[in-house]
């Protein structure tokens, strides 16, 4: 079509062709005008294949970028004649498209392309090969350049040398960053910002301290004081020092505010935080969702609408900010109320993570019809696969609103399954009350060679004390400490003790109280009581229930009902008076029916919904 609406072309003029293959719409447009430059034989010249190649082996648009590397394969690469010693300028811009690009192997390849072909490399090529290295975290390629480096004559380059810290800081390897950098004959600002930002990263902030403190005045820049400043913001114990360091900065950028900002938001300094942001001349889009997270964070919903309100401009990562804010304080309407606001947005869309929250509310909410329009606008987007966080999402919405069937198919449905997902759908089973099916995915998951994790045992053992599978979790928690070594958490022991007690093994689960290394939690000991009261073990559980009276007033609740259990009727008074004397309440028992696109909640001793949802 191009080719046809200007076969006026004179086709050996460069920059005309230039600027036909830029208007390029697909790979056919480009094989149109490739054709033609062969017809003509204008491919052959070396200043067209040049300009092809520096124009288009970075571009954004993928059949561009390929056509260009073809070009220099084939019309440079394979040209190069034996003994000849090629300028390097050329294979570095393909190099750098590599080593920037999706695909950074590429550039390892073209580098040990360019020495068996005999191609000079220069600092330049050592640098990209470095960057792909690094982009890798490929640390034994690296280690093989860093020698190829020190036979050459260039070892001592300042800008390599710098190339070879933030190669080794990538890997992880600070150390090797370290020695590189003390044996460097001079230093400059990237030196030290990079050893500094490594050290920031790792949590060494004392390292980075002092590093800080020896560093020239002269080559300190605002990078440097950002990356103490984050550093410290982070720390609870370092907030004090990075407002001290934030009033000494002689320069301050966004970065610098919102670092602060972030620092007093994550150790719950909220007051702090709002009046650094009130002083602040510019705010961007991180400055107003950091301080909206806070806010939801301390429990102050509606100061973080209010804020949300007033935003000038609103991107993805802010609204996801109000969402997640009101799922976290249990407003689910309200966070699907600000989804279907960011739908009519016509220049927003959501990303995974707005979804992943908006099914995390209608879960809660338990709305099954919500659920499944949910799942059809997910499925008519196209541009989101289930093989991450979306799928497990969506296994345990379906599983909390009540269809253990749709959570199935949609596990079913995903390829590629981690073991998170198979961790949701032992979960869902295990809320129906499915033990054997939960029990029989763990079966697939050891058939399978999955490696499971402490929660896929959490959600089978679970599975297992809801059905009354004793004996597959006594299997099941041997697995886990035999086989696959993970030590057992607090949940863990709770689960046990759970399908001890219901089976009546009253002693075995006070024998694995008593062994546990680790301190049972009111939960574990409320389990056990429970038990105690369902069996008729009076002693036990009246010794028990006196000693977590104390913490917890559910567990009066229990001691009541156990006493009654027995027709200790004085002993139910004394409970019940002691529990009006402290003013201490039992939450009534509620639940949901969803009926006509309505979920009502009822609560015990009353006939009528409370509130609609």
């Amino acid at each position: 079509m191009i080719v046809l609406a200007h076969s006026h072309q004179p086709w050996s003029s460069i920059s005309p062709t230039i600027h036909l293959l830029g208007s390029c719409r697909n790979s056919d447009d480009v094989n149109k005008i490739h054709a033609r430059l062969i017809t003509t034989g204008f491919i052959k010249s070396p200043n067209l294949t040049t300009r092809i190649v520096l124009a288009f082996a970075a571009s954004p648009r993928p059949y561009l970028a390929e056509f260009a590397r073809f070009v220099f394969y084939q019309y440079h690469v394979s040209s190069v004649s034996p003994g000849e010693v090629k300028d390097p300028f050329l294979w570095n811009a393909v190099m750098k498209s590599h080593s920037h690009g999706v695909d950074p192997r590429q550039a390892l390849l073209l580098f040990c392309s360019m020495l068996e072909n005999g191609v000079s490399v220069d600092r330049f090529s050592l640098s990209l090969v470095l960057k792909a290295c690094s982009r890798l975290v490929f640390l034994k390629g690296g280690m093989q350049i860093h020698g190829f480096l020190r036979k050459s004559g260039i070892w001592s380059d300042l800008f390599l040398q710098n190339c070879l810290i933030g190669l080794y800081l990538k890997c992880g390897c600070l150390g090797f960053s370290r020695q590189i950098f003390d044996r460097m004959p001079q230093r400059d600002s990237v030196s030290y910002n990079s050893m500094i930002d490594g050290y920031v990263k790792c949590g060494s902030i004392e390292s980075a301290r002092e590093l800080f403190d020896s560093m020239p005045r002269e080559k300190k820049n605002l990078i440097t004081w950002n990356s103490m400043l984050s550093g410290y913001a982070q720390r609870e114990d370092g907030v004090n020092i990075a407002s001290k360091m934030f009033d000494e900065m002689p320069e301050k950028d966004l970065i610098s505010w919102n670092s602060l900002i972030d620092g007093y938001v994550k150790h719950g300094r909220i007051e702090e935080a709002k009046d650094l942001f009130d002083k602040m001349l510019s705010k961007d889009v991180v400055t107003w969702a950091t301080m909206i997270d806070g806010y939801a964070k301390s429990g102050f919903v509606h100061q973080a609408k209010t804020l949300f309100d007033q935003m000038p401009q609103r991107d993805v990562v802010a609204y996801n900010s109000m969402m997640a804010g009101y799922v976290q304080n249990k407003y689910h309407m309200e966070a699907l109320e600000i989804f279907n606001a960011m739908a009519k947005e016509s220049h927003l869309s959501p990303d995974e993570t707005t979804l992943v929250i908006v099914l995390s509310a209608i879960a809660q909410l338990g709305r099954l019809t919500k659920a499944m329009e949910m799942h059809m606008y997910i499925v008519e987007k196209k541009q989101f696969v289930l093989d991450g966080k979306l799928g497990v999402a969506l296994i345990d919405m379906y599983s909390k609103c009540g269809s253990v069937q749709q959570a199935m198919k949609v596990f079913e449905g995903i390829g590629n399954k981690s073991i998170d997902h198979w961790n949701a759908m032992i979960g869902g089973l295990a809320v129906h009350g499915l033990g054997e099916s939960a029990f029989d995915m763990l079966l697939q998951i050891e058939r399978r060679s999955i490696k499971p994790d402490h929660i896929t045992f959490v959600g089978v053992l679970n599975a297992c004390s809801h059905s009354g599978l004793v004996k597959e979790g006594l299997l099941c928690f041997e697995l886990m400490r035999k086989k696959h070594k993970i030590e057992p958490r607090l949940q863990h022991y709770g689960c046990m003790v759970d399908i001890l007690s219901r089976s009546g093994s009253i002693e075995l689960a006070k024998k694995l109280i008593e062994e546990m290394p680790i301190e049972p939690n009111d939960v574990i000991w409320r389990t056990f009581l429970a038990a105690c009261s369902h069996h008729k073990e009076f002693e036990a559980g009246e010794l028990v229930a006196k000693h977590l009276s104390r913490y917890n007033p559910s567990s009066y609740v229990l001691l009541s009902n156990m006493y009654a259990s027995f027709g200790m009727w004085k002993d139910v008074r004394r409970v019940r008076t002691a529990m009006k004397e402290r003013k201490l309440q039992k939450l009534p028992g509620c639940s949901w029916i969803e009926l006509d696109g309505r979920v009502h909640e009822f609560f015990v001793d009353t006939m009528e919904a409370s509130n609609t949802l």
